[in-house]
């Protein structure tokens, strides 16, 4: 029973093998940097940037079809372009970074469907928004797999700048020379995420590894290092139960892994220890003199 539930959907099939190691390595990968955009708080810009590649990926699929490497590039170039347009519009304007993403986001958004729209059937576009992370091949794995190793290796050699400058810029900046180096490090690390994260989710929950669990893990630490251990364990688990989900259940298995991460969520908002709704209702211990 627990082997038919729980080992043989991934042990009988070679797909379901294939999104379960894409799904690690993207919970892996966006797990820390959902907790440094939290930090930020630029959680609502990392939707944002997803939807930034939009465009890039569908003028490579208008010139090479699926083609991961054309469709790869093309994001990557679109989600550099949207991020560092919007944060020379804020410096250049009175306009907040803010609403900077907002406006870049919808265009990209709209020019990207149109794109697609353009050339594609409603299949491609279901593929370019949804994903499609039971149909994972080789070379796609291998490119996510990449970006994980890459952006740990990254955060291991600039972790500690990447916190200060996520915590308290103006004291980076006192000290040191480090702080642009550092914003512009965390932005190509969001982008990268969020390209390898759109292959196997889609434009559309992309960022929804990468947010959820971060939000979830802040309601049970408030230590940094434990708090990116919890982020990353709830990713990786919200990937391995969405994906038993779609199998028994015949739903797609981008949204249900999305929808299992936003139910820790929910269960972290109600039961976490830091900050939770059920501790704060409890009858709490007085002080004694």
């Amino acid at each position: 029973m627990i082997y038919d539930l729980l080992i043989g959907p991934f042990a009988e099939f070679d797909f379901m093998r294939r999104a379960l190691v894409g799904v690690l390595a993207l919970g892996i990968g966006a797990g820390p940097i959902g907790v440094l955009m939290m930090l930020r708080r630029m959680s609502l810009a990392g939707d944002a940037m997803a939807h930034a590649v939009l465009p890039g990926a569908a003028v490579g699929f208008l010139a090479a079809g699926l083609n991961l490497f054309a469709m790869t590039v093309g994001g990557l170039v679109a989600g550099f372009a949207v991020a560092l347009g919007a944060g020379a519009v804020a410096r250049a304007t009175q306009m907040k970074e803010d609403a900077a993403l907002a406006a870049f986001y919808l265009i990209s958004l709209a020019l990207g469907v149109l794109l697609v729209s353009l050339r594609g059937s409603n299949v491609d576009l279901l593929h370019v928004l949804f994903g499609t992370v039971l149909a994972l091949d080789d070379a796609t794995l291998l490119l996510i797999v990449s970006i994980s190793s890459l952006t740990l290796v990254v955060l291991a050699l600039a972790w500690r700048p990447l916190v200060l400058e996520s915590v308290d810029p103006g004291f980076l900046r006192s000290v040191s020379r480090a702080g642009a180096p550092s914003h512009l490090i965390f932005l190509a690390l969001v982008v990268t995420n969020l390209v390898g994260g759109f292959h196997a989710l889609g434009t559309l929950l992309a960022v929804g590894l990468m947010m959820l669990p971060a939000a979830a893990a802040r309601f049970w630490t408030r230590e940094l290092t434990v708090l990116v251990g919890i982020s990353v364990v709830i990713a990786c688990a919200s990937g391995v139960l969405g994906l038993l989900v779609s199998y028994h259940s015949g739903v797609p298995s981008g949204p249900a892994i999305i929808l299992v991460a936003g139910g820790a969520y929910a269960l972290s908002v109600l039961f976490g220890p830091v900050g939770g709704l059920l501790l704060r209702f409890l009858p709490q211990r007085h002080l004694e003199a």
